[in-house]
């Protein structure tokens, strides 16, 4: 039995190989699907193997799975076409008889009824479909999707949206891959969908005021209509089909679809979720 992470250079993806060896999964036990085996080096040092495909060749995924594997399909990161690329893997694991095949998909799974979320509920129905054994990860947003954009905060001294008082359950990039980890080298998984998110959840006032603490600055919170929210994005120069994305995400938020917590991310890791503070901490200092 071999253990397979695919987008294994990807953020989420590496963070689950480090915690498979972590975890003392021998590396020559684990496979790493890359798309460019030039960016993989630090896996190859790791001594995890190499296996090169890209989620468009449905030739080449045919050959990264072993039967018995235990799989992680970390999910595409281009919205609108992810359902035909997950489609290619899944089409491979089923083909290879694997043991299991563990999805990132988006939490609420089939009542998240945003743009985001469709490609995440479409693969669910592909991977039900397909018979291969499954485990439905539905991670909530990472903590890293909001901190990332601090330095950009500081700069014009207010956060920004147009989620109203919505709220949302993040946890961070790490909680995720733990409980991926998990799953992957626990048992009595199959046949199961998480619902993981953070344990409290936030709204972007309180991001505001948070970071006003951790920093000793007057941060406010500047709610935008939708509008104004996707005007803006566009005048950054995004393209349309993200600003609307982005912006229909802002209305998920305001209707309350991020927000529910669950105790499954917690059930999984055997910890509590870092917590918002914690990873405004961490982003502040670098």
């Amino acid at each position: 039995m071999g253990y397979v992470v695919t987008g294994a250079t990807g953020q989420l993806g590496g963070l689950v190989v480090d915690g498979l060896l972590a975890a003392g999964v021998p590396a020559d036990r684990i496979a790493a699907v890359v798309r460019d085996e030039n960016k993989a080096a630090r896996l190859r040092d790791l001594g995890v193997e190499l296996r090169v495909a890209d989620y468009d060749d449905a030739e080449a995924l045919r050959t990264v799975f072993r039967t018995g594997d235990r799989v992680l399909l970390v999910s595409a990161s281009e919205p609108g076409r992810r359902e035909p690329q997950h489609r290619n893997v899944i089409e491979a694991a089923r083909a290879a008889d694997v043991a299991l095949l563990a999805y990132t998909s988006i939490l609420g799974g089939p009542d998240a009824d945003f743009i985001l979320a469709a490609d995440h509920k479409a693969t669910e129905q592909v991977i039900l479909d397909s018979g291969v054994p499954y485990t439905l990860l539905r991670n909530g947003f990472y903590h890293e999707v909001y901190t990332d954009t601090i330095p950009q905060i500081l700069e014009r001294g207010a956060v920004t949206a147009s989620a109203g008082d919505g709220r949302l359950a993040t946890a961070a990039r790490a909680d995720y891959a733990a409980a991926a980890v998990a799953v992957l080298t626990g048992q009595g998984h199959e046949g199961k969908a998480y619902e993981l998110s953070g344990d409290t959840a936030w709204s972007f006032a309180d991001f505001a005021a948070e970071l006003s603490k951790q920093t000793g600055r007057e941060i406010a919170y500047h709610p935008l209509t939708t509008d104004e929210h996707r005007n803006t994005l566009l005048q950054a120069g995004l393209p349309e089909p993200v600003a609307d994305l982005v912006a229909d995400i802002d209305r998920a938020i305001e209707r309350g679809l991020l927000a529910r917590t669950s105790e499954d991310l917690r059930h999984l890791t055997g910890r509590p979720a870092t917590t918002l503070a914690d990873a405004i901490a961490t982003a502040l200092k670098g």
